[in-house]
């Protein structure tokens, strides 16, 4: 390769870009306590950190072509600095939201593009192969280290610590980038405000409109928002019906909007004409897929642990070390397979994997989560995670000419932390909403209780009507409420039953994505196109 250094320095930035939510689900408990807020508060932080960073992701690319890749490189460094020193310093939720969700999500939407356009211009033929297949591994490293390292973090120092050491991180890399090599910038890029309103709003309705569901209903108003002591939840529908339908149209908007700019000579946001590429539409299904099903996990499975059974930060991450170790082996083995193997079997097989791996952990869920089929899931499920890491960035970047490379960057962030926004927001309303019905029915179906002692169980649990409990928490609330010693067993006994159903659920959700990603990856190509040979390569066969 042309010097080890460059991919050195991009590699350390993609591995603290993907640590970052991996330490922070684990550390849920601990940071909503130290925060004085509640699971559904980290909730929403997590979904936003990871929707500010699909919002913009494209906004961040023709950043990086409008003043060149280096430099958006070296001022996202410097914001995404700030904003871990903020999250490390947060009080409180509103803080955290500020600094973390946002002012890092804002850096990285400049850094993560800048990271595969820089990979592809510093590195010629086979060792941007290599290059690549660098930064995949290291994604993968990042999401099976930072389970653990959030855990050891949390319990025994900090997890404001994590958030220390990555400011001192990005001040390493502000420094070193000088040695990166970039091309002139492209004085003619220009950014349509209009169309980065539209692809923010657009994105923001849907998701927000997902995380709103477990209080407000999908459809069937539950609770809805009030003004002045009235509903809002016209024509008898719930709000998140119209926010979702609000998300499609102006999402609509942007791609017409897109379609006119580039019919009348202007440059869009985005070129939607880049999706008539099959190969490149497979690829970011496959990430969107991919992350969904890991944030879902890393955000269900850590809550269940520390919410429903009280094990702390280092016993979650325990837990989920098994998904890191999977993570780990296969995607070297699946960069080793990639001169053998092709793209699609690779994927297809990572796919697979992952989707019998989700099965495996369903089929295993229990009490405690400690049995020896649940571990071997979490495997699975890490071992296709490996596969695809090592094939989807290449697959991508492959299918276009290289002037589309900071684009499909982009696209790739904005696929990767969409998968991320949804599956914490989806699976984790899911999984709330029927840890909620679990728990009132619990209530409901225990006869010794009268109605006016269940009435004051279910109000003081909260008013939103999401409550998340523990069995022993349960327990006490009807304790508290009057109820007999035997009435608290049985609504304790029954509602641990229904967190196991609820999690099961929430966790077939992400098997149902897997399958439905399967289906759509037929487009992967069975060869990636052999790179021009770079000037490295020359020299070698000299």
């Amino acid at each position: 390769m042309r010097s080890w250094s460059v991919i050195a320095i991009l590699a350390v930035s993609q591995f603290v870009m993907v640590l970052d939510s991996t330490v922070m689900n684990v550390s849920i408990s601990v940071v909503a306590a130290d925060l004085g807020t509640s699971i559904t508060g980290m909730q929403a932080a997590i979904t936003f950190y990871a929707l500010t960073m699909a919002a913009f992701m494209l906004t961040g690319g023709k950043l990086g072509d409008l003043m060149g890749r280096a430099r958006a490189f070296k001022i996202g460094a410097v914001i995404y600095g700030i904003g871990s020193l903020t999250t490390s310093l947060s009080p409180n939720l509103t803080v955290l939201l500020i600094g973390w969700s946002l002012v890092e999500g804002l850096g990285a939407v400049l850094v993560i593009p800048a990271i595969a356009s820089l990979a592809a211009i510093n590195y010629t033929g086979k060792a941007r192969v290599t290059a690549f297949s660098i930064l995949g591994a290291v994604t993968g490293l990042a999401a099976a280290v930072g389970p653990l390292l959030g855990g050891v973090m949390t319990t025994y120092l900090s997890w404001r610590y994590v958030f220390v050491a990555e400011t001192v991180v990005m001040i390493a890399v502000l420094f070193a980038a000088k040695l990166i090599r970039d091309v002139p910038r492209d004085r003619s890029v220009r950014i349509d405000l209009l169309s980065v309103a539209a692809s923010a709003g657009g994105l923001s309705l849907i998701v927000y409109g997902v995380l709103q569901s477990k209080t407000w209903g999908w459809l069937a108003p539950q609770h809805p928002p009030e003004i002045d002591g009235n509903e809002i939840a016209p024509l008898g529908v719930s709000p998140v019906a119209y926010l979702l339908l609000a998300g499609v149209i102006v999402l609509w908007l942007f791609v017409l909007r897109q379609r006119t700019l580039a019919a009348s000579g202007r440059k869009p946001l985005l070129r939607v004409q880049l999706f008539r590429i099959p190969a490149l539409r497979s690829g970011l299904g496959g990430f969107l897929a991919q992350y969904f099903a890991i944030a879902a996990l890393f955000f269900v499975v850590p809550v269940y642990l520390q919410t429903m059974l009280g094990r702390d930060a280092l016993q979650t991450g325990v837990k989920i070390l098994p998904l890191s170790v999977g993570l780990v082996l296969f995607s070297v083995l699946g960069s080793w397979l990639t001169a053998r193997r092709s793209a699609r079997f690779i994927a297809r097989g990572g796919q697979i994997t992952m989707a019998v791996g989700t099965l495996l952990v369903i089929a295993s869920v229990g009490t405690d989560l400690r049995s020896a089929a649940f571990a071997a899931g979490m495997f699975v499920i890490g071992s296709g995670f490996g596969l695809l890491a090592s094939q989807l960035g290449n697959v991508n970047m492959s299918a276009v000419e290289e002037k589309d490379t900071s684009e499909v960057g982009g696209l790739q962030g904005t696929f990767q932390n969409l998968g991320s926004s949804f599956g914490t927001a989806v699976a984790g309303s899911v999984f709330i909403l029927l840890l909620s019905s679990g728990f009132v029915s619990a209530v409901g179906d225990t006869e010794s209780l009268t109605p006016a002692e269940r009435q004051q169980v279910t109000a003081s649990v909260d008013d939103a009507g999401v409550p998340i409990v523990s069995g022993e928490q349960a327990r006490t609330l009807v304790l508290d409420a009057g109820g007999t010693p035997d009435a608290a067993q049985a609504v304790s006994q029954a509602y641990s039953d229904a967190q196991i159903t609820a999690l099961q659920q929430a966790l077939f959700v992400v098997f149902a994505l897997l399958v439905l990603a399967l289906l759509f990856s037929r487009h992967l190509p069975n060869r990636i196109p052999d790179p021009a040979p770079g000037p490295d390569d020359q020299r070698s066969a000299a």
